[in-house]
């Protein structure tokens, strides 16, 4: 993996006038940081600053909301893409998560001040009000459909809103703890629940029932993910008929990070192990890449890419600083990952640098979700900030 290269924040705003400088800095895993400089000579015609980098760094390619930069000595490359805008007036406090719909149009997000808000991607402009939980919204998410948004809290339930109206639908009552993380399976007839109280859970939205609890591990569950499984993965066999309220649960695989510095892997309709992974610290996240490929971050700042044909050995292990991993997604034929250092960042496969999304000043960005060629992130800042990879 690429050494880490890092900009000052709010170097394309820097960098705009004549003489503006901004800082450069490449972080060599056990050797000394490089540290350097930029420099904006003029303005170009089309509004370009034409930039020059002090000595060990070299400016690639330049336009008006990204830079490529190259360390050469350590031969580390990196493009840094500015926010398109961002959105300060949906929240007034740190932002812990975000999504947007599966049509583009719509976002919604929770934030520490109490509050969960449906608000339009385009703008940031707010639409509705999901009012209801009783303290912090933990996490909130669409439905595939777009219409309806699922959240879970401090208070220790789930509930399904409709985004139309702000009407809250279905609560979800049995997780003695607050719930984290939640997963939808497949078109949304069952969704599951990852809680502080150790365990995940199965639930019916028809019939607003827990349908199951999943696993059971005595340590906080801070993510869940479910993903379909490859032919060649044995998910073992349900010891009881699964109810007929199960809907899509078959062929699919639950991955649970938890507190206590194990990845466990179930198969969803079996409830039987396939994998139990120790990391180096607490899960936080985790997220399928494919049908037997997947990823998951720890809060000493470790991103495993593991096999689920053979979980024992990681296929790579990604550390770029000691920030908690708090976010991971699928992206193209890569991913995109954030760190509670303000970093965030894409990995493609073939892309031979790595593509960091700036804007944070070091304020930890909780959450990453994409439409088309548009990501938009939430951060402790209080700021939901959207890019445009077009701008690339």
């Amino acid at each position: 993996m690429a050494v880490p290269l890092r900009i000052q924040s709010d170097w394309a705003q820097a960098l705009r006038k004549d003489e503006g400088e901004a800082w450069l800095s490449c972080h060599p895993p056990g050797k000394p940081t490089l540290y350097g400089s930029l420099t904006c000579q003029g303005i170009g015609l089309d509004g370009i600053p034409e930039v020059t980098a002090s000595e060990d760094f070299i400016v690639n390619e330049i336009n008006k909301k990204s830079i490529h930069i190259s360390c050469l000595k350590e031969n580390a490359s990196s493009k840094f893409l500015a926010p398109y805008t961002s959105f300060s007036r949906i929240h007034s406090k740190s932002i812990p998560c975000l999504d947007i719909s599966s049509g583009g149009g719509l976002g919604v997000s929770s934030s520490t001040d109490g509050s969960m808000k449906i608000w339009q991607a385009s703008n940031g402009e707010l639409r509705r009000v999901l009012e209801g939980h009783v303290f912090d919204v933990n996490c909130c998410r669409f439905f595939p459909s777009g219409i309806v948004v699922l959240s879970g809290g401090m208070d220790a339930q789930l509930k399904i809103w409709s985004a139309e109206d702000a009407n809250c639908v279905v609560t979800f009552k049995g997780h003695k703890g607050g719930v984290l993380d939640t997963a939808i399976v497949d078109r949304g007839r069952n969704v599951i629940s990852g809680s502080r109280d150790g365990t995940a859970r199965l639930w019916d939205c028809g019939r607003s029932a827990c349908l199951g609890v999943i696993a059971d591990c005595g340590s906080s569950v801070n993510g869940v993910a479910v993903g379909a499984a490859d032919n060649s993965i044995n998910l073992g066999s349900p010891e009881q008929m699964p109810s007929e309220r199960e809907v899509g649960t078959e062929a699919k695989m639950l991955l649970v990070a938890r507190e206590d510095k194990k990845l466990q892997c179930l198969g969803l309709q079996s409830r039987q192990p396939v994998f139990l992974f120790i990391g180096s610290d607490a899960f936080n996240c985790c997220t399928f890449l494919s049908g037997f490929s997947l990823l998951a971050g720890t809060q000493d700042g470790n991103i495993y890419q593991l096999d689920v044909r053979n979980p024992r050995a990681p296929v790579q292990v990604i550390h770029r600083s000691g920030a908690p991993v708090l976010s991971l997604l699928r992206f193209r034929d890569g991913f995109i990952a954030s760190q509670g250092d303000g970093s965030c960042f894409i990995v493609q496969q073939d892309l031979d640098y790595v593509i960091e999304l700036t804007g944070p000043d070091c304020d930890p960005v909780y959450k990453v979700a994409t439409w088309e060629k548009q990501i938009y992130t939430s951060c402790r800042d209080g700021l939901v900030r959207r890019y445009q990879l077009s701008d690339l």
